[in-house]
């Protein structure tokens, strides 16, 4: 509710009499009561921790497989681009590859559009099931698809089918991971359970820097082309029908469940429609938008388009930026989750801001070490560049779904993460590349990184701070009873009656009891 919504609504409530107030004082609570209804214990949600974890597991596997497909194509572009399109033309092959690379980001908005509204009507784990086991698919089927030498044009057209299905499926896995661990996790502990699903994006990267490291050092390059690339694609199967297999053993989010409960009462839920769905939410989702554009810029920039930068622009060897990007990713994993239970703490907009400014004085810097070449400068640049990156990691998954409501959370996120990151983090290492080429100015990608995080600090600034609170139109949700028991007895007397001693004479009728005394619902 709005600041003028809600001093208008201020505004109407009627001046009671406190005479009037004295005489008749259970009659006015009642009326109070129904004004601002009070917290009962029935209201909270109670979320046993084996089922969060069991819940995390479950996000997190897809979301590593999501990155670890996507780290794999760009680290291995150069010799997909020889298996899978006419010999001649080193440049026009590798083009081509990246080509097929981006196509998966076009498709990934169109997922979006399709997926977010299918998990707020059908159900969070429906969903993500069906998004796992098709991305599961589409990089399976990779593995699978002869050469060019062996079927011809029919080998490109394969990969690209591959690819739009790996797209368009992506387009509902984030939004729905970081929804689904978002409902599940206590109110105080979200940022804390929400860094794992950030730990799965720097593991799917670790795994397949790592994966594709271990295959070039111990196979020729004959043995690249004609058979160990199709390792990394082929691993994805298996790994895929496990994350399926987690997903349909959970339940719903709570959330999702309390929804469903009001629809049975007869509550009202209407179609989603795009006309009232960005009439309505606009702004939740242009912030969201900002958010992820900052947070993709600066991921893109140094897990996808620094290996690139390194070797092409430093002359460092490809091996070796892949080891140091690797040591540098396995130090954020185990730093990511301090940081979330930080934000808990302290709050997600400190975290956030700290992580912008960061990037406006350090970036400068780091790519200054990266330039003198030493491999110790190397690995203190792209760690600068790395700590900073941290706190979107860190935090970024229990932002976003807090900025919309239960109803529309899977279609709002999906919608805003996914066009934004085919605008913004699809082009990143494009835009980097171009700059850098047509300035001839090796900096160009850190003022690109500076840029970024500039705007996304204008874009904290407007966020509402939402650590330690409920999700906007979810019930409060806590980790134990006791807790619960807690969020009642702490709540005071609300409104006029609350200036009035306790134990005022009452000749008024009876108030209602309050059903406070039921058990919290259980998750």
């Amino acid at each position: 509710m709005s600041a003028e919504t809600t001093q208008a609504a201020s505004e109407a409530e009627p001046e009671w009499d406190p005479e009037a107030v004295r005489r008749h004082r259970g009659l006015f609570r009642v009326i109070e009561r129904r004004r601002s209804p009070k917290l009962r214990r029935s209201d909270i949600t109670v979320t046993e921790e084996s089922a969060v974890k069991r819940a995390v597991k479950a996000a997190m596997l897809g979301n590593a497989m999501e990155w670890f497909d996507f780290g794999i194509y760009s680290y291995m572009a150069v010799t997909l681009g020889k298996v899978f399109f006419p010999s001649g033309n080193p440049t026009a092959q590798t083009l081509a590859s990246f080509g097929a690379f981006a196509a998966a980001f076009l498709l990934r908005p169109i997922g979006g559009f399709v997926f977010g509204p299918l998990g707020d009507r059908i159900g969070r784990k429906k969903v993500l099931s069906l998004t796992m086991i098709m991305m599961a698919l589409g990089t399976f089927g990779i593995g699978l698809v002869p050469s060019y030498a062996a079927i011809g044009i029919w080998a490109p057209v394969l990969l690209l089918l591959f690819r739009v299905i790996q797209g368009f499926s992506t387009g509902g896995e984030y939004g729905g991971a970081a929804t689904f661990i978002a409902e599940y996790a206590p109110d105080k502990r979200r940022g804390f359970f929400g860094s794992y699903l950030e730990f799965g994006t720097l593991a799917g990267y670790v795994g397949a820097a790592g994966l594709v490291t271990i295959l070039t050092t111990a196979l020729d390059d004959g043995a690249m082309l004609s058979w160990g690339w199709r390792v990394p694609f082929l691993v994805a199967g298996p790994l895929g029908l496990i994350g399926m297999y987690m997903r349909l053993r959970l339940e719903d989010t709570p959330a999702f469940q309390e929804l469903e409960r009001e629809q049975e009462r007869g509550a009202d839920r209407p179609k989603f429609r795009f006309g009232p769905f960005f009439r309505d939410h606009w702004r939740a989702l242009l912030l969201c938008m900002v958010l992820v554009a900052a947070y993709d810029i600066a991921d893109y920039g140094l897990l996808s388009y620094m290996p690139t930068y390194l070797t092409d622009e430093l002359k460092y060897g490809s091996t070796a930026g892949l080891v140091a990007l690797v040591v540098v990713m396995v130090v954020l994993m185990c730093l990511v989750h301090p940081l979330g239970a930080l934000s808990d703490r302290v709050g997600r907009k400190p975290v956030l801001l700290t992580g912008m400014l960061g990037f406006v004085v350090l970036t400068v810097p780091a790519f200054l070490l990266l330039r003198s070449g030493g491999h110790v400068a190397i690995y203190a640049g792209l760690l600068l560049l790395g700590l900073c990156l941290l706190t979107f990691l860190a935090t970024m998954s229990a932002v976003l779904p807090a900025l919309f409501p239960t109803e529309v959370r899977y279609s709002a996120l999906a919608i805003s993460f996914n066009v934004a990151g085919s605008l913004f983090g699809g082009t990143t290492p494009l835009v980097m590349e171009g700059l850098t080429s047509a300035t001839g100015n090796s900096l160009m990608p850190a003022f690109y990184m500076m840029f970024a995080a500039v705007v996304g600090a204008v874009a904290v600034l407007f966020m509402k701070e939402t650590a330690r609170q409920p999700l906007a139109g979810s019930p409060p949700s806590v980790s134990t009873a006791e807790e619960a028991s807690a969020l009642v007895t702490a709540q005071y007397p609300r409104g006029p009656l609350s200036h009035l001693p306790a134990d005022l004479p009452d000749d008024g009728p009876a108030e209602p009891e309050t059903p406070g005394d039921r058990e919290p619902a259980v998750a």
